[in-house]
């Protein structure tokens, strides 16, 4: 049986290439990300080439998709949250095609969200933002978020100190959270779809036993389409939560 793990293997696609002695080569991770902001962007090239007041079905489901993300930011955020509707609604749908083009068969899909690398750069963005709108909106008045309104001062330090920490794991959570994901339900797939293979080449029984890995390979693939949209949704929504702490400081 193909070792699961291979899929993840980061390959160079053409000739090595080396800037200031850091590889820069360009590899399969980097042209499926490519794919998926090419999908992205004929998606709403298409949906709004030509705006009509009546949408029609690629204009509808490109303003679906962004007014899901303007209200998910008016909840969490408030309206003040509105003005970084583009930038999340951006991490949604590229997390979303990079989560979705890995699980297209027989191409030799690679998912750029499987790397902890590609995670943890859109989830440095998220916070490299947060802190910025803080600092900018409240300047070192933003210091107070470490600092619960009422915590006594005999526990001050303490509580300011695992909630400094818990602002900078942030990132790591999100990438962490989002690459776990990914990472674990390909190696289901190609698991049991080894075992297909496997079972399925007995010959006193031919192809029998391989029914059963087949059957939850498929409700896998069904589960996997549902957690690549609900991390998309995750990665989205936590941060809004993470923006509405630098806007309000709450």
């Amino acid at each position: 049986m193909a070792n699961p793990m291979e899929q993840f293997a980061i390959e160079r696609m053409g000739e090595p290439m080396a800037v200031g002695g850091m590889d820069v080569s360009f590899t399969n991770s980097a042209l499926w990300m490519l794919i998926a902001l090419a999908l992205v962007s004929a998606f709403l090239f298409i949906g709004t080439a030509r705006p009509q007041l009546v949408p029609g079905r690629a204009q509808a489901a490109v303003e679906l998709v962004y007014d899901f993300i303007r209200d998910m930011l008016r909840e969490n955020v408030g309206k003040e949250g509105l003005r970084y509707a583009p930038l999340i609604f951006a991490l949604f749908v590229f997390v979303l095609a990079c989560n979705l083009l890995g699980l297209i068969p027989f191409i030799g899909a690679f998912t750029p969200t499987s790397h902890i690398a590609v995670t943890f750069g859109l989830a440095a963005i998220v916070f490299v933002l947060v802190v910025i709108v803080g600092f900018a909106r409240h300047g070192l008045h933003f210091f107070s978020l470490f600092l619960p309104e009422g915590t006594p001062i005999f526990v001050a330090p303490l509580v300011a100190g695992i909630e400094f920490v818990s602002f900078l794991s942030r990132p790591f959570t999100l990438a962490i959270r989002l690459f776990a994901n990914m990472t674990a339900g390909h190696v289901l797939l190609k698991v049991f779809g080894g075992f297909v293979v496997l079972l399925g080449s007995f010959e006193s029984v031919p192809y029998l036993f391989g029914i059963i890995p087949l059957g939850v390979n498929v409700a896998l693939s069904a589960l996997e389409l549902l957690i690549a949209v609900v991390q998309a949704y995750v990665f989205a929504l936590l941060a809004s939560i993470y923006l509405n702490d630098a806007v309000n400081l709450h």
